[in-house]
């Protein structure tokens, strides 16, 4: 199905690299899934998550370098790295260079600043942990893709950032992409229009692209508009290229209300956290083939280029095979 910018809508599957941890799946399973998914045309791309203490799982530099051995078309992200502030920024570009490399230039780098509230784990105890200040996390993450972007494009780079100073330093080995997919993950509250502009802005100076997620079709099409609006006052319009990713999760099933009490239940899980109907609702696409499909059509149409889907469910495989035989098929073929 094609989108408003007139090309094809993609598809990216999230794994969960946290479940493992929680003995939701196995390794095992979660490679299994990476592996049907590289040999599934309807698959465009394979997700981890990323935490490191707030909210435990298998290190996702460690897991994308299993995922990268293990497939040969799909590209890989994580969705999104919230640990970028915490990570050192320099020895961060050099892992994501060397997994570019490694990976044959299917990397997709999707920058975040972790998430304070219901969610986002033991957020305070994590920054804790590594003596920073949560409050600075807004600018480390901002530098952290400016110093990605520099080293990735530039040998013999120097930088001066306030958190980040190097003279004359050449990463090996280098990328094959170039430039180098970087997006710029943001959810706007529009109770906080100031930190919802902010957000943006970041999106449109910074971004190749933007992630974003517990959006409405409208949130995302007005939330898209302002990028590109941002965008072009900074002086870097935005050109076809720029992705629009929605994370978005699924549970296909003949019997929606049964579908929502599994989803409630598996989130809350994965979460720690009991999310109201109405959230869940806006959050995940519950119920049959064709109802799953339109509800997703609804974000290609709002100008989505690419939708992650995480199955939210514990019968992954099954979830796997109903979403790749039945809600996919229907999207490319624009029903």
């Amino acid at each position: 199905m094609e989108g408003r910018n007139g090309g094809r809508a993609k598809y990216g599957l999230t794994l969960s690299n946290r479940s493992v941890l929680l003995g939701m799946s196995t390794v095992e399973e979660m490679l299994a899934l990476a592996a049907e998914a590289d040999a599934a045309e309807v698959w465009d791309s394979v997700w981890l998550g990323d935490s490191i203490f707030a909210k435990p799982r298998l290190d996702a530099f460690v897991a994308l370098g299993a995922l990268a051995a293990l497939t040969e078309r799909v590209r890989l992200g994580v969705g999104c790295m919230a640990s970028t502030p915490l990570r050192d920024a320099l020895l961060m570009a050099y892992q994501w260079l060397s997994f570019d490399h490694l990976s044959g230039g299917r990397s997709i780098f999707a920058a975040c600043q972790g998430q304070r509230g219901a969610g986002g784990g033991r957020f305070e105890e994590e920054f804790a942990a590594f003596g920073i200040d949560p409050s600075t996390r807004s600018r480390r993450m901002e530098e952290a893709i400016e110093v990605l972007r520099l080293v990735s494009t530039t040998e013999n780079a120097s930088y001066e950032g306030t958190y980040n100073r190097f003279e004359g330093v050449t990463v090996l080995p280098r990328p094959v992409q170039q430039p180098l997919p970087i997006w710029v993950t943001a959810n706007p509250n529009p109770a906080f229009p100031k930190l919802a502009e902010r957000a943006l802005r970041r999106v449109a100076r910074l971004g190749d692209g933007w992630m974003t997620t517990a959006n409405t079709p409208d949130s995302f099409a007005a939330n898209l508009a302002d990028i590109r609006r941002y965008a072009a006052e900074e002086g870097r319009p935005i050109g076809a290229g720029f992705e629009a990713c929605l994370y978005y999760n699924i549970y296909v099933t003949d019997d929606r209300a049964r579908g929502m009490e599994e989803v409630a239940s598996y989130l809350a899980e994965y979460y720690g956290v009991e999310y109201d109907r109405g959230f869940l609702d806006r959050w995940a696409a519950v119920g049959d083939p064709e109802r799953c499909a339109a509800r997703i059509r609804r974000f290609v149409e709002a100008g989505a280029t690419t939708i992650t889907l995480r199955l939210a469910g514990r019968d992954e495989a099954a979830q796997f095979r109903r979403v790749t035989e039945e809600v996919l098929p229907a999207l490319a073929g624009g029903r």
